[in-house]
């Protein structure tokens, strides 16, 4: 058999075994020989957007020639975003995971790292892991979250320890995002992290916005504390609304209710592009490579 009969033998079981459509974008479409990264965030409508372009450069750095797409998990954050860039006059748009994924199977991509930037697998983890089973023409691989593992969960700590008050000086409360739901995963994971704190530091406590452990009892705990100061350490990816305006706002806030207390509050900040930013896990570059060291081993089984 010569060649263009092969060829055309084996068109003919492509056709067969994937439908025409299928078999039609294989013979047009040039196919990717890299697999690319989508990176999947909750999202954020402040400033603190600017986090997500300190990730992806770091990325780059670290793994250099890949495609990366970002992917948005909150729909009540990509309706708002997107109504503000429509209303200014930009045609980008903040991307589901699903459109994501749909774009890089039109390119030509048959292999894609997504890599959650979720601090922990709870919901939101949950809903990629489904919504990747959509694809079945691509081979996905799905990273883990950044305190997947124990191991994880002691360096993340270690490295905003760095920055903790001392005990004779006052209280350090790491602020979580936390779940409303009982049934949730990670609320097994909020008390081992507020156990594991209270073995190693005597005064660091975890403080959830909402679920277990809650904010009432950091905040109760941190005003308890000797000393005059109380400084807040978000365990969030980005120092986005919550640390904003939930922590650090002027009223009706956890900074307002320490300083009611005789405290002095703070969170430590970064200059980014100008601005003072309150410094989301994202902005430190430790934390960072957690997460590109996930994404290099959905890579390799890729």
């Amino acid at each position: 058999m010569n060649r263009r009969c092969v060829t055309l033998a084996l068109v003919s079981a492509a056709l067969l075994a994937a439908g025409t459509s299928r078999a039609a974008q294989l013979i047009t479409r040039t196919l990717m020989e890299k697999p690319a990264i989508v990176l999947a965030a909750f999202g954020t409508s402040t400033k603190a957007q600017a986090t997500y372009a300190v990730f992806e450069h770091q990325l780059h750095e670290a793994l250099p020639g890949y495609e990366v797409r970002w992917a948005f998990t909150s729909e009540v954050i990509r309706e708002k975003v997107n109504a503000r860039r429509a209303k200014e006059g930009s045609s980008d748009r903040l991307k589901s995971l699903p459109q994501a994924l749909a774009d890089l199977q039109a390119e030509g991509y048959t292999r894609v790292a997504v890599q959650p930037l979720h601090i922990l697998p709870g919901e939101e983890y949950e809903e990629v892991l489904g919504e990747v089973k959509g694809f079945p023409g691509l081979r996905i691989e799905v990273g883990e979250t950044l305190l997947h593992r124990w191991e994880s969960v002691h360096e993340v700590i270690g490295i905003l320890a760095r920055d903790f008050l001392p005990p004779d000086q006052g209280a350090n409360v790491l602020v979580a995002h936390g779940s409303p739901t009982t049934a949730a995963a990670t609320n097994a994971a909020f008390l081992g992290i507020d156990r594991y704190l209270s073995r190693r530091y005597p005064n660091a406590f975890l403080g959830c916005v909402e679920g277990i452990v809650s904010g009432e009892d950091a905040l109760a705990a941190a005003k308890a504390h000797p000393g005059g100061r109380v400084r807040f350490l978000p365990l969030l990816f980005v120092g986005g609304d919550h640390a904003i305006n939930d922590i650090m706002g002027d009223t009706d806030s956890w900074r307002a209710e320490v300083t009611a207390a005789g405290k002095q509050a703070d969170m430590p900040t970064v200059e980014l592009a100008g601005e003072t930013q309150y410094r989301g896990l994202g902005l430190i570059p430790e934390v960072n490579r957690i997460f590109v060291r996930e994404i290099e081993r959905s890579l390799s089984r890729l």
